[in-house]
């Protein structure tokens, strides 16, 4: 599969999508292309059923991402209109990630700074390796954050750990990050990746269906709004539990072997 961009790969192995956030000369940092090429990649992962997880990295060892190309900002955000513009294909993008269909993991490694920070939180899972660094330093740019950005950090961590995530904009290490409860999993460097591998598998030996209800459940119960569809909630446990996958859930488990999930 091609990426419309060099700075995004997008790879398919099994189960597993891939995106790899691909500028490692700038930490992977952030820039228009790369934010239109998400919801591309995203739009094939999710028309492949054979797809049934979606990991999203960075390159190299250095950084997951590392915010954005400030050295764009002339060319791209300098003007009212542009940083509308560049604020909107950000925002899309992160909507998309967010409302992926499939699970998703955060595997990240260094680096995971403002926007992404920001992509990292978009994803269902983030697993880290111990040497990896967060902070959000818009207060250090004189950078305004949009109330969904903040509530989505909020969701995670509480309001006191974002007040002090925002506040201080200071760089916080993997450990303090899982305490936080910013990470699901820290692990040794040299363990991330059959660690993230190993989730993969189990996630994907899973029910499709089931774990979209969950995701999208979960998604209703933390609108910004308040206003939870529990009837879409309602309707998705419904397709569960008349679905293919439920009979061959009940019949594998009596059967005393591992299903096999179709996701219908």
């Amino acid at each position: 599969m091609i990426s419309p961009t060099p700075n995004m790969i997008a790879e398919k192995a099994g189960a597993v999508g891939r995106i790899v956030f691909n500028k490692p000369a700038k930490h992977n940092a952030t820039s228009s292309d790369m934010w239109e090429a998400i919801p591309v990649i995203l739009d094939e992962f999710e028309k492949d059923p054979a797809i049934r997880v979606v990991v999203v990295t960075g390159a190299g060892d250095k950084a997951f991402v590392s915010g954005a190309d400030i050295s764009e900002f002339e060319t791209a955000r300098s003007t009212p209109e542009q940083v509308r513009r560049y604020d909107e294909i950000g925002e899309l993008a992160n909507t998309r990630l967010t409302k992926c269909s499939k699970p998703t993991i955060a595997r990240i490694r260094g680096y995971c700074v403002g926007g992404g920070l920001a992509v990292a939180l978009t994803c269902d899972l983030r697993i880290a390796s111990e040497n990896s660094k967060f902070a959000v330093p818009a207060a250090k740019l004189g950078l305004g954050y949009r109330a969904a950005g903040i509530k989505t950090l909020m969701n995670v961590v509480g309001p006191a750990y974002a007040k002090e995530i925002f506040y201080t904009g200071r760089m916080f290490d993997a450990r303090e990050a899982q305490q936080m409860g910013l990470l699901n999993r820290v692990v040794p460097d040299g363990e991330l990746d059959a660690y993230v591998d190993n989730y993969c598998k189990l996630i994907g030996q899973n029910a499709p269906l089931t774990m979209h209800a969950a995701k999208r459940t979960i998604e209703e119960l933390t609108r910004l709004d308040g206003q939870a569809d529990l009837g879409r909630a309602a309707a998705l446990v419904k397709q569960c539990f008349e679905s293919e996958d439920y009979i061959e859930g009940r019949r594998a488990f009596m059967e005393k072997r591992k299903p096999v999930f179709r996701g219908r």
